[in-house]
């Protein structure tokens, strides 16, 4: 067993702290966190979040443990990804589940359900978790598991978006890992022959990672990554070639494992800046967080009525090709990541209404970044209707419009506010539909 990184008794005072401040904060008063990484939410000009209490826990930031007998990392919600894969890595090992931006918090990746590349083997990031320590609104520290008697808890903490109590420690598993990546790039014309691609290599399981990019509608790209021990060349694309627009030219690319991990880490298809001439002056300095904190400094002057859109949805697989064809229709020629994922388990966050129409193993997760807004529509609440008739979800880190009965037909109400009772009596962090749907853009 690897010696803590951080120390256990500290933990400790951290989170007796936290709990204090709990307690002695007044009923009637929504909290929002201060942390020490940025948010990875989409910053929203009217969200409540920039005029609540805030409930400081920047200071729970440390790996705390690195078992590699077991293979398991402990560690507080705050560490980001890229401190947490150099120090995991250091023994061999990386988690099963990296999400794209460096600065993602392990915290994060659960309460706002982070997937990545291995996703079609391995689920989530929140499917790798074992255990949760949970402080809830009244002060009390809860350790949750999936079979223990807050089992209810450990399932619905992932997806919660901060409405359930303060996730303060969190254990999770990890797998061996090679110094470098390799990575393959196949070419499809359609739709369908793609998706045929993605379900061979899904069943076959035949290499490590697999995502893409659709460029267009006759250019669908699989990235297929394997773990090396060598490379004859790396490349980072962390400067004038953004990373997305070469899987468009390459057969093949290498990487060190870190830099395959956070190939994206410029904004995946919405890089900053976008004409050449800046990305060569500007571009090794600019990359998801420093972007996200300009924005959240500057949330007041950011667009409210037409936002641009960037969300992740969740396509059932045998749905892809129809929605592929109407989303060509409806949005044009915008780029999109696409990353096959199979669920490892049923998720509590999501209603027995929407899993009466689930058939699918595998569902691809398509992530719209950066799409401009360009007339009249809503194209958020088109999305929303069309997933609706797909069996299809999106996530809620951005804008979004749905009518309540409707949203809790698809969200799971009970479980909610079940675990709700268990962990936030007092209602201080809003339930999820009013904190994303309602607070997030300034109606509540």
């Amino acid at each position: 067993m690897a010696p803590s990184y951080g120390s256990l008794d500290k933990h400790a005072e951290k989170v007796r702290r936290v709990a204090r401040d709990l307690r002695g904060h007044p009923d009637g008063r929504p909290l929002s966190l201060r942390k020490q990484a940025i948010s990875h939410q989409v910053p929203k000009p009217g969200d409540r979040k920039y005029s609540d209490d805030k409930l400081d826990i920047s200071d729970l930031d440390q790996i705390l443990e690195i078992d590699v007998v077991h293979r398991t990392c402990t560690a507080e919600p705050g560490v980001t990804f890229v401190d947490l894969v150099a120090a995991t890595l250091a023994h061999g090992f990386v988690p099963l589940v990296v999400p794209e931006l460096k600065t993602i918090t392990v915290g994060g990746a659960v309460a706002g359900c982070s997937i990545e590349s291995m996703s079609f083997q391995y689920g989530g990031f929140h499917d790798t978790c074992t255990e949760y320590e949970v402080i809830t609104s009244a002060g009390d520290v809860l350790r949750c598991t999936a079979d223990n008697e807050h089992q209810l808890v450990f399932q619905m903490v992932h997806g919660s978006f901060g409405t359930l109590g303060i996730l303060s420690k969190l254990t999770f598993r990890l797998i061996p890992a090679l110094p470098f990546v390799k990575v393959v790039y196949e070419r499809h014309a359609t739709a369908a022959s793609y998706q045929d691609s993605i379900a061979a290599h899904a069943q076959h399981r035949d290499a490590d990672f697999m995502d893409g990019i659709i460029h267009g509608p006759d250019l669908y790209v699989l990235s297929l990554g394997h773990f090396v021990d060598t490379a004859p060349y790396t490349h980072r694309w962390n400067w004038v070639a953004a990373y997305y627009e070469t899987t468009a030219r390459r057969s093949e690319d290498y990487f060190t494992t870190p830099d395959y991990f956070f190939r994206y880490d410029r904004g995946v298809t919405a890089v900053r800046p976008r004409s050449l001439a800046a990305r060569f002056l500007l571009g090794p300095f600019i990359h998801s967080s420093r972007v996200l904190r300009l924005a959240e400094k500057f949330v007041w002057a950011l667009p409210a009525e037409k936002p641009d859109v960037t969300v992740d949805i969740f396509v059932p697989f045998s749905r892809f090709d129809e929605f592929m064809q109407w989303y060509w229709v409806e949005f044009g020629p915008h780029p999109l990541w696409c990353v096959p994922y199979r669920p490892a388990q049923r998720y509590g966050w999501l209603s027995d209404t929407w899993y009466a129409g689930v058939t699918d193993e595998l569902f691809v997760d398509l992530a719209i970044y950066g799409y401009q807004q360009r007339d009249d529509r809503n194209q958020y609440r088109l999305l929303e209707k069309k997933l609706q008739q797909l069996n299809g979800v999106k996530t809620l880190i951005s804008f979004n419009y749905y009518e309540e009965e409707e949203f809790w037909r698809i969200f799971h109400r009970e479980n909610h506010f079940d675990a709700k009772r268990v962990v936030d009596p007092r209602n201080l962090f809003r339930d999820l539909y009013t904190k994303t749907c309602r607070a997030a853009r300034g109606l509540d």
